[in-house]
């Protein structure tokens, strides 16, 4: 198995690692060592020069010159057309967030299948130029190739290299959790709430009902007798 292909089977187990160890608000992002930093820029600036070169190539080209049909004509025209809103623009926004976070693995495979998918329309472009354009210009052409692919086997060794790290830094990760675990107090046992559903209800309290008054035969209560004087 080639390293890309390689890189390409171990991208779930990358998004794994990354989600795992995706920094928390309380918890800060390891270091990153300086030879990983150093590697990645130098990667980068490559991919920054390769892409320059491969611009001015693909303006250079007169392809309505090309002894082809027109059909091909119009494809290679639409080919060059997306290389160069890529290059121009969502590989630069790429580079510009791997920068800013140098290991992150979900990024990096962002740069090498942008590359991969680089790789292929470019490749399509330079079978054409080898079949119909001038000799200068399949010349360039295909070293710019040379160096996309160069700079995508190179992103997938990275890929490969991070995986690997971030798989020993989850491990240690884990023991040390399963360290504490094993050291920390049990949690206290749940209070438990016992309901009597046999327990009679309460009777309600009787109301106090009021004295009946007495009245005479011509419905008038009488008078209280007076004291004697």
């Amino acid at each position: 198995m080639t390293t890309v292909r390689k890189a390409v089977c171990l991208f779930p187990l990358l998004a794994a690692i990354a989600m795992a160890q995706a920094p928390s608000g309380q918890a800060a992002a390891p270091p990153v060592s300086y030879s990983s930093l150093s590697q990645l820029n130098l990667l980068l600036s490559q991919v920054e020069q390769t892409s320059q070169t491969v611009q001015g190539d693909l303006s250079r080209l007169r392809i309505e010159r090309w002894k082809a049909d027109s059909r091909t004509k119009r494809q290679t025209e639409t080919n060059v057309e997306s290389l160069q809103r890529n290059l121009q623009g969502a590989l630069p926004e790429i580079i510009a967030r791997l920068r800013n976070s140098p290991e992150d693995l979900t990024e990096t495979f962002k740069i090498y299948r942008n590359l991969d998918a680089l790789y292929d329309v470019f490749g399509a472009v330079v079978e054409s130029a080898g079949a119909f354009g001038s000799s200068d210009e399949f010349q360039s052409l295909s070293n710019d190739l040379t160096l996309l692919e160069r700079s995508r086997h190179e992103f997938a060794d990275r890929m490969e290299t991070l995986a690997g790290a971030k798989e020993v830094e989850l491990t240690r990760l884990r023991t040390q959790l399963r360290t504490v675990q094993a050291v920390a107090p049990p949690p206290p046992p749940p209070k438990k709430i016992i309901v009597d559903d046999n327990e009679p209800p309460k009777k309600a309290p009787k109301k106090k009902t009021p004295p009946k008054q007495t009245t005479t035969q011509s419905g008038t209560t009488p008078a209280k007798a007076q004291p004697p004087q």
